[in-house]
């Protein structure tokens, strides 16, 4: 496959059609500013695309707290995205712009497209330097979403709208055939921490940005009791903030096998730590994705949020997810974020039952020889 900096041919759709590689390569700039879980379904794609395309350069605009999700990949770096900083506001991003510009980038995959990106795209249309936004989908969401003509079927993938970016520059991802992130080594404190590996280990990430797609506490508690009681697992808590902390704190003090990690690691370590889980449980949500990301079995809990929405785990089965019952909330998913809904749905998460999630875990660490 041919492809050319600089001096693309525009298709009617907005595509561009390079024409000839040069001897270097071509320099790809790829914004995806926020949010956890977004940015994390990012990286299957761009590891994806440097291991199928070996002669390009990425450089990733993003958060620095993000950095260790990509640092280890091939070809590609991080520049730190200042947005209430230097970067803050039109003029921000002009600085910000020039930045960029001097890095030679020669064509831009907006996997954001928000204000921010938009505007960035207005500066680098004044070089005519291709710049090509992911297509979000929203028609259909709302469709998926609405409470009065609900059209229930699935989406395209979040991961596949990111590719399709890449598709529309020419260089054509092919996702089938993408594979895990390799294992990453665990720190001796991170393992003074665990202390040892006889038990399997299961991650914990009970957490959601809404209450809408999260599991409630109360059941999350049976769960660990449960799986605390067989004394066959290592249970690790995660989630971040003091509230979080105090809650999973308490968890840990009461059932033996448990250990809250939330403040005890870095997030470079505790992406190592997740990419040695012998099972992840979590919501509709970051944690998910960043389990997923190393191939960990990921068993995930919806609420009124769906996986038909396109955001489900990276390769995950799709047997790995329990969904709240929708013969009894047939309105589900009533949003893509898991904000809002109808009265009546606020506990819909109640129709997944604690001794369910216990099953269902048992059922995935013995169906498969396991990381």
């Amino acid at each position: 496959m041919e492809i050319a900096p600089k001096t693309p041919v525009t298709s009617r759709n907005g595509s561009a059609k390079p024409a000839s590689l040069t001897g270097n390569g071509i320099h790809i700039l790829v914004i995806r500013l926020s949010a956890m879980g977004d940015v994390a379904m990012t990286v299957p794609v761009i590891s994806a695309l440097v291991e199928q395309h070996p002669h390009i350069k990425v450089t990733v605009l993003t958060r620095a707290f993000f950095s260790p999700l990509l640092s280890e990949l091939n070809n590609v770096t991080i520049y730190e995205a200042d947005v209430k900083g230097q970067h803050k506001g039109v003029f921000g991003l002009w600085k910000l712009y020039k930045k960029l510009k001097g890095l030679n980038i020669d064509m831009v995959a907006d996997l954001h497209n928000v204000l921010r990106s938009n505007v960035l795209k207005a500066y680098f249309n004044l070089e005519s330097i291709p710049f090509i936004q992911v297509d979000k989908g929203r028609k259909g969401k709302k469709a998926l979403t609405s409470l009065n003509h609900k059209v229930f079927e699935p989406l395209k993938t979040t991961h596949q709208r990111y590719a399709d970016v890449f598709g529309k520059l020419g260089i054509p991802i092919d996702l089938e055939n993408a594979g895990p992130l390799p294992k990453r080594a665990i720190t001796p404190s991170t393992m003074e921490l665990i202390k040892g590996k006889e038990q399997k280990w299961i991650g914990i990430a009970p957490f959601a940005a809404f209450d809408g797609k999260m599991y409630p506490l109360d059941l999350m508690e049976k769960v660990v009791q449960s799986l605390n009681g067989t004394n066959r697992y290592k249970i690790l808590l995660f989630g971040g903030g003091e509230e979080e902390k105090d809650i999973l704190d308490k968890w840990a003090d009461k059932y033996q096998n448990s250990i809250n990690l939330v403040g005890k690691l870095t997030f470079k370590e505790e992406l190592a730590l997740i990419s040695q889980l012998n099972l992840m449980l979590a919501m509709d949500s970051g944690n998910a994705h960043l389990a997923a990301l190393f191939g960990i079995p990921t068993l995930t809990l919806w609420g009124v949020t769906h996986p038909y929405a396109g955001f489900y785990p990276f390769k995950q089965d799709p047997q790995n997810a329990l969904l709240a019952d929708r013969e009894q909330f047939p309105l589900i998913p009533t949003s893509v974020y898991g904000n809002k809904y109808p009265p009546g749905y606020e506990n819909v998460m109640r129709s997944i039952a604690p001794e369910d999630v216990h099953s269902k875990i048992e059922e995935i660490l013995n169906s498969k020889i396991l990381p």
